[in-house]
């Protein structure tokens, strides 16, 4: 890790601004200034959480990366909620809307667009992935659209008891996800091959060859969905005790430094947000794209090195601890909250939800896409943040 890289340096200064600016009021050009590097220990954030989740492997590497994140967006939640007057009982609802939208179409289509516009088709494998999108669909029927059919409470809320229910739910999914993927099933999440899946044809003397241009220059690809060699991926070594430990520390810095600038820059998101004229729900997509930035840039790459599952693991992942973990904790959370916790999906984004279902479904079943399939979920991706402006 470089002595003065950019990793090491945003955490320490957000947390320098953030002991500067606490329990005062700062001027624009100081809000300003504090966003970018709320902005930046974000992404610092989640660089040290991947360090340590390199170091420590599966399945405690996904967990490390997965409370990282569910930090940062309960932090900023909840900041969020207590730090102002407005009425804030949907903002939860909104960013774990926005968050599922995002990482199942945003995430989902553009590294399905960029994996089959570069390699001809984007390969994966539909068992891994479909029991991912399975996973995520279950939990955003438990928790976001049931709230809104239940009886006990009026309006579109869960009782305690239901809320308690909820997110047990959430977290027995959650870990059976994990043990799943990490360890019983591992091979289902594993990068395959990409290959050209073009017909097989049957000469008179009986042999068989392919049309595919690596069959024409000799070499040989496979045509099935078998796991790469994850040693010869061009991942890095495991970090250093040393370097984990530095990762550790400067992960702890940036949470409590995104925590804490979300609150002083709280009330200027809000003001930002109603001085254009956006609904209150227009901030919960704010915080989704802050949050999952990394997550995005990342599964891009992997797309482009033709590995699509990997960007279709960290898409869903993303999704599922995005609802799994951030509604237990929100939960908890709503014991010393005041005022309603809001859940239930408007009627609006029960029917996007239901389209991106239905569309995702499709997606995973064939287990290749074409460049279509990436697009049509952008185009959802677009609908959804059209109509948050603009309902």
């Amino acid at each position: 890790m470089p002595r003065l890289s950019w990793n090491l340096v945003l955490p320490v200064a957000a947390a320098l601004a953030l002991a500067l600016t606490w329990g005062r009021e700062p001027s624009n050009a100081v809000l300003a200034f504090v966003a970018v590097l709320l902005v930046g220990a974000v992404l610092a954030a989640v660089h040290h959480a991947e360090v340590v989740a390199h170091r420590f492997g599966e399945p405690f590497g996904s967990l490390v990366l997965a409370v990282a994140v569910t930090i940062i967006e309960v932090g900023l939640i909840v900041m969020l909620m207590v730090s102002t007057e407005k009425d804030t009982s949907t903002l939860a609802r909104d960013t774990v809307f926005a968050a599922l939208m995002i990482t199942v179409n945003g995430i989902v289509g553009i590294s399905l667009l960029v994996g089959a516009l570069k390699h001809h088709l984007a390969v994966f494998n539909p068992e891994g992935t479909g029991a991912a999108l399975a996973t995520v669909i279950t939990l955003a029927v438990v928790c976001l659209v049931l709230p809104t059919v239940t009886t006990s409470e009026p309006g579109p809320e869960f009782t305690p008891g239901q809320l308690a229910f909820a997110a047990v739910a959430s977290l027995a999914l959650y870990a059976m996800f994990v043990v799943t993927q990490t360890i019983r099933h591992r091979d289902f999440f594993l990068p395959v091959r990409a290959a050209q899946h073009v017909p097989v044809v049957r000469t008179d003397a009986g042999d068989e060859r392919t049309r595919s241009a690596a069959a024409r220059a000799g070499t040989e690809r496979r045509l099935d969905h078998q796991p790469v060699d994850l040693d010869e991926d061009g991942h890095a070594d495991p970090p250093t005790g040393r370097a984990t430990v530095t990762s550790a520390a400067l992960l702890v810095v940036s949470l409590v430094a995104v925590v804490g600038l979300a609150k002083i820059c709280s009330p200027a998101i809000e003001s930002a947000v109603a001085a254009v004229g956006f609904p209150a729900t227009v901030v919960g997509v704010v915080i989704a794209l802050l949050v999952l930035a990394p997550e995005t840039i990342a599964a891009v790459r992997a797309a482009a090195r033709d590995r699509v599952q990997v960007s279709l693991n960290l898409a869903l992942g993303s999704a599922m601890a995005s609802i799994g973990l951030t509604i237990p904790a929100l939960a908890i959370a709503s014991i010393w909250l005041e005022g309603p916790l809001v859940l239930g999906l408007s009627t609006l984004q029960i029917v996007l939800l239901l389209v991106t279902v239905a569309v995702a479904i499709l997606t995973v079943v064939p287990g290749r896409a074409k460049p279509l399939q990436g697009g049509v979920h952008l185009v959802l991706l677009a609908a959804f943040l059209f109509l948050t402006v603009s309902p």
